[in-house]
Formats: C-alpha cells, structure tokens, sequence
C-alpha cells in the first residue's frame, strides 16, 4: 500500500475534525489509517500544546509562541507521522503547517518566510499529499469561546482574528491547495473529500 500524508486546515468551526473523523470511519477497514492533529500528536507535543494554550501564558511572545508550534509539530513528524508513512499508512492530520502560516506568519505578523524557515527545518521538508483547505464562504461558524474555557489563543483579539479570516481567504484564493467547499451540508463535504482521496489512492496503485 503507498503511503499517503492528508491534511485539513481551515479556521476553527469549519468542520475539520467532523470530517476528518468521518473519512477515518468510512476507510478504516480497507485501509491502515492514522488519525492524528495538531498541535499535539503524542505525548510530548500535547505538553507543548497545554503550554501554548495555556491562559496563564499570557506574556508569551510571538517568536515564543511560533517555535513551540514548530517544536510540537517537529516531534509530532520523527514520532508518529513519519513512522506511519514508512509503514504504508495514510495519516489524517487536523492542521499542518498552513496553520502556522496563517496564525504565526499573518495574523501575528512575523511573516511567511520566516514561518516556513523554521517549518522547513522541523518538519525535516515534509509536505503532505493532500491539503484539504475548508472555505466557508463567508458564512458565520462555530463562535470564538470568550470565556474561562477559552484558551489562550481563542482569547485573542477580534483584530487577531479578522486576520486569520482574511489569511485564509487569501489561501483559498491563491489556487495552490485543494479547497472544499464548507457552506454545503457534510455528506456533501464529506463526498467531495472522499472523491479526491480515492482517485489519490488509485493513481498511487
């Protein structure tokens, strides 16, 4: 069996992990699969990822917060993603690096080069095969928590926010990843998705 790396990115409430979840149940007994996310992962990446969700962090720095994700996602490849693929599975990931890029690179303002300089380097140059990029098409989703169980980043601020949307359509925009449409209902989503991964599989056969 060829290994296969498939990623799902978008902002939150676009229905990632509901999606990711159904195509894992849909494949799992024809296929060896790999359900996984970050940040986190495995244990020492889901310590990383406590420590940058964590509220009583709020000193953390933006440079700070952008090499703890490269680090959870750097443990997260040599652990369990790579492992995987060198056995022939296909591994579902909930957010890649495109998320750095867009919460790190944008929204924070450190820029995508230097995002992708030191995703380079933890992911050892790894891309997935697939990046299923969610657009919601401007429709309203899950609403940001903004309350004690908020985490630290969910605690940011609307301007924070705004420019994630704004990365993300940017993203869709650009043509370079595999948009889905996210306003239509999920068995819809979830056929568009599966129609994709299937002929993935074939020409990999």
């Amino acid at each position: 069996m060829s290994a296969l790396f498939v990623a799902f990115e978008g902002p939150d409430g676009c229905g990632k992990s509901t999606i990711a979840n159904l195509i894992y149940e849909k494949l799992k007994d024809d296929y060896q699969l790999v359900r996984t996310r970050e940040p986190g992962g495995s244990d020492i990446s889901e310590k990383i990822r406590d420590l940058i969700l964590d509220n009583d962090n709020y000193k953390m720095s933006y440079r700070t917060e952008a090499l703890l994700y490269a680090a959870s996602r750097a443990q997260h490849v040599e652990e369990k993603i790579l492992p995987s693929l060198k056995e022939g599975k296909i591994v579902l990931c909930e957010r890649f690096t495109l998320s750095s890029l867009v919460y790190q690179g944008y929204a924070r303002g450190l820029g995508f080069e230097s995002i992708e300089c030191i995703n380079e380097f933890a992911t050892e140059g790894l891309k997935p095969d697939i990046t299923f990029l969610f657009d919601t098409k401007n429709l309203e989703t899950v609403k940001r928590k903004q309350n004690e169980d908020a985490d630290r980043l969910e605690n940011s601020s609307d301007d924070f926010h705004n420019r994630v949307k704004k990365a993300y359509k940017d993203l869709i925009d650009s043509g370079k990843y595999t948009v889905i449409d996210a306003s239509q209902d999920i068995d819809h989503v979830l056929e568009d998705c599966l129609s994709i991964l299937y002929s993935k599989l074939e020409g990999k056969q």
